[in-house]
């Protein structure tokens, strides 16, 4: 998971480790807290396998700071790592991660993924609420007001995804919220007929 969020902040821009760190624990604070025990591991293995290189700025005078950025193949890296969201859809932490950089992705994967989720979500929901009925004569009410707090949050997260999913669905026209076609002329209003011609779009004839 830190090597996916390495790889998206770095297709931003080049970073040297200080401020990778930096970045990395602005976007996954609320997550977990990034070291450089893990990072610096992190960063060996993606120069390993050549996704990410060090680079050396000229304008850089004094201590020589080694400044990293993303290859091709990182970039391909990414996007197989940020496609895996779906495959584990049961890891908060990790959904929460990819959401990030959902933007890198096709309008039509970022649908298929959110359904995913959502699927989750609603077998968890399912679980709580059967577990709410089973528990609620044996356990004292602040278990029960947890366990209800966890039902009113998975719910709420579901009705964020719908949101999501459909406003996704409206930008691609994806089933189930067609496109409005706008390329098709207005109709026009019925003609009136003139009151100064007759049949066959001759004169009337004044009457005497």
């Amino acid at each position: 998971m830190l090597e996916l969020a390495i790889l998206g902040l770095l297709k931003e821009q080049t970073m040297h480790g200080y401020q990778l760190k930096k970045r990395l624990a602005d976007t996954l604070g609320s997550f977990w807290q990034v070291s450089y025990g893990s990072l610096y591991p992190a960063l060996r293995r993606l120069q390993r396998e050549g996704a990410v290189e060090m680079i050396f700025p000229k304008e850089e005078v004094g201590r020589r700071k080694n400044v990293y950025r993303i290859t091709e193949k990182g970039e391909a890296l990414f996007r197989e790592l940020l496609e895996r969201a779906g495959h584990d859809a049961s890891e908060d932490n990790g959904f929460s991660i990819r959401f990030t950089f959902f933007k890198y992705l096709k309008p039509e994967t970022r649908i298929r993924l959110l359904e995913r989720r959502r699927a989750y979500l609603d077998s968890r929901l399912a679980n709580l609420k059967q577990s709410v009925a089973a528990y609620r004569e044996r356990i004292d009410d602040y278990t029960l007001s947890l366990m209800n707090h966890q039902v009113a949050a998975t719910e709420t997260d579901i009705r964020w995804l719908d949101d999501l999913i459909a406003a996704e669905q409206r930008q691609t026209g994806a089933p189930g919220e067609p496109k409005t076609d706008t390329t098709k002329a207005p109709r026009r209003a019925p003609r009136a007929r003139s009151r100064t011609r007759g049949r066959r779009g001759l004169p009337e004839k004044e009457s005497a």
